[in-house]
């Protein structure tokens, strides 16, 4: 009997080619590594440990080029932030630097003293009586013109030495509270009218013009301009009290 013959198909086994595949990246490698070797000069180490190391830093490389992509991409975000606090940091800083300028210039403002008024020294009050030697003309004018000056009222007193009212209105001046309403706000004057001064006589003739019967003291009240205000020949005298004369005094003295 004949057998049949069976063809051996010797076909190259994959086994082969996968051996073949794998020695070329080695290969690739040991070219590389000798042209290293050739440029930085004769290594102690074998051919075959210095592919490999050189194929283990081509690994590394790849894989740390793809780690580093997402920190190259995550890189714009992180340098923008350090401009975006920057350019903050710019805009905010004219604004700081402004607010010391503001507060230098308010600081300087407030340094300035405030100008405030003074208030001016008391006036002289006469003491009692009437002095009939005196040029009660000449004492109105200066009385006038410090009125003027500071804004008082003039009170011109007409009386006699002899006048019982005139005595008790001295007495009522001379106390403290009444004394410190005339020395603040007017400049008294006062005027003798019971002797022969027919100089005075015409005075009281010229701040109360009104004529007839006087009875003493007679109390006018003129302004710095010089206008009367009021007189006590028309209106009566107030009750030579203290409460009297200060209610007086007070209503009179603006």
């Amino acid at each position: 009997m004949l057998r049949p013959v069976r063809a051996d198909r010797r076909t190259t086994s994959p086994r082969s080619a996968a051996p073949l595949g794998r020695r070329l990246p080695l290969v690739a490698a040991a070219v590389v590594a000798a042209g290293l070797t050739a440029a930085c000069g004769p290594s102690s180490e074998p051919a075959g440990s210095a592919a490999a190391a050189t194929a283990g830093q081509s690994a590394q490389a790849l894989s740390g080029s793809q780690s580093a992509t997402p920190t190259a991409e995550t890189s714009p975000t992180a340098s923008a932030s350090p401009s975006a606090s920057a350019s903050a940091s710019a805009s905010a800083s004219p604004t700081a630097s402004r607010a010391p300028s503001g507060a230098a210039s308010s600081g300087g403002g407030s340094a300035k003293p405030a100008r405030t008024s003074a208030a001016p020294a008391p006036a002289k009050v006469p003491g009692p009586g009437y002095d009939s030697s005196a040029d009660a003309q000449k004492q109105i004018d200066a009385a006038l013109r410090a009125a003027k000056a500071d804004g008082r009222m003039v009170l011109l007193d007409f009386g006699a030495n002899w006048c019982g009212n005139c005595k008790a209105a001295d007495k009522v001046f001379a106390q403290s509270q009444t004394a410190g309403i005339l020395g603040a706000s007017y400049h008294l004057v006062k005027v003798d009218i019971g002797g022969n001064s027919s100089a005075n006589s015409a005075l009281l003739r010229k701040y109360s013009p009104s004529g007839g019967t006087y009875t003493m003291p007679v109390l006018v009240v003129v302004s710095p301009s010089g206008t009367v205000r009021t007189d006590t020949h028309v209106t009566g005298n107030p009750s030579l009290t203290a409460d009297g004369i200060n209610a007086f005094l007070r209503k009179w003295a603006s």
